[in-house]
């Protein structure tokens, strides 16, 4: 009789790392914590100067998987290199960078989150997780841990587990997914406010010779953008002012452009600084609200 064939565990972690390699979906070995494996000594304390492509670019070309989501990967002969291979021994799991494969996941960590989500979010391709579930979206944003209870965002600049396809259809990222990354606060007081720049650029058709609105057109939506703002004096000005520049630039998405998005968004910032928002928390939410309508964020 024929004995069956054993399959060691990292024989099958690189087999599914292969697969989703060639699927253009960059991976990397996971420990069995779920994390990743800590930098070699020549990378320890970030003595190499990191890898180019993180937040603080540097020039580390290690041939072994240092830096985390830095080191995922589609290459498969670095996947099946000899300094890959004493991670893929002592691998858990398998994980992948999602801002790499073009997507999102929105990692729901208990029940009470997941509830949430399906009352919240719009569906898409959602994955079985230990705790929880993983809700996959088409596009890519800013990596935000805790952005509510139980709730992570994991995209740029992050790494997730692979636990299967999933079921479901993957839908594009929605705004309301893109909104998470701008907290909902009580609107400080107006002694701690930042002043905003008095000399920045105002929009006029020097700024916007590729807009196809009037000029009436524009300055109507960006002061009813102005007003939502500003009605919000005790809370939640800066969430209005990500909702009103996504909804302005979504009127010029048809435009050849350039229209001066940006010179318009400055008065949304303004309108928030003026009830009380700090300017760098306004511009980053105005920011964030002008991708938005392009399905990615700053």
């Amino acid at each position: 009789m024929t004995q069956p064939t054993l399959i060691r565990r990292e024989d099958l972690h690189l087999a599914t790392a292969l697969h989703l390699a060639a699927s253009h979906v960059p991976v990397l070995p996971l420990r069995a914590g779920k994390g990743p494996f800590g930098n070699c000594p020549d990378c320890a304390d970030n003595a190499c100067g990191g890898r180019p492509s993180m937040k603080t670019p540097g020039p580390c070309a290690c041939p072994r998987p240092c830096h985390a989501w830095a080191a995922a990967t589609t290459d498969p002969r670095v996947l099946t290199s000899p300094a890959w291979a004493a991670a893929w021994r002592c691998a858990g799991v398998v994980g992948y960078h999602p801002g790499g494969a073009g997507v999102t996941v929105v990692d729901l960590d208990d029940a009470d989150a997941v509830t949430w989500a399906r009352a919240t979010l719009p569906p898409t391709r959602t994955v079985t997780t230990t705790r929880g579930e993983h809700w996959i979206y088409r596009g890519v944003m800013r990596s935000v841990n805790h952005v509510r209870p139980g709730v992570d965002i994991k995209s740029l600049m992050s790494y997730a587990r692979w636990l299967g396809p999933g079921s479901g259809t993957m839908s594009t990222l929605p705004p309301v997914v893109l909104a998470l990354v701008v907290k909902e606060e009580p609107t400080p007081a107006r002694d701690a406010v930042d002043s905003s720049s008095a000399t920045r650029a105002r929009w006029d058709r020097n700024v916007a010779t590729g807009c196809r609105h009037t000029e009436t057109y524009v300055r109507t939506c960006v002061s009813r953008g102005v007003e939502r703002v500003q009605a919000r004096s005790e809370k939640g000005a800066g969430t209005a002012a990500y909702g009103s520049a996504r909804f302005l630039a979504k009127q010029h998405t048809a435009c050849p452009g350039p229209c001066g998005l940006d010179a318009l968004g400055e008065d949304l910032i303004d309108a928030a600084v003026s009830v009380g928002v700090p300017e760098p928390y306004a511009r980053r939410a105005v920011s964030n609200g002008l991708q938005a309508a392009l399905g990615a964020t700053a």
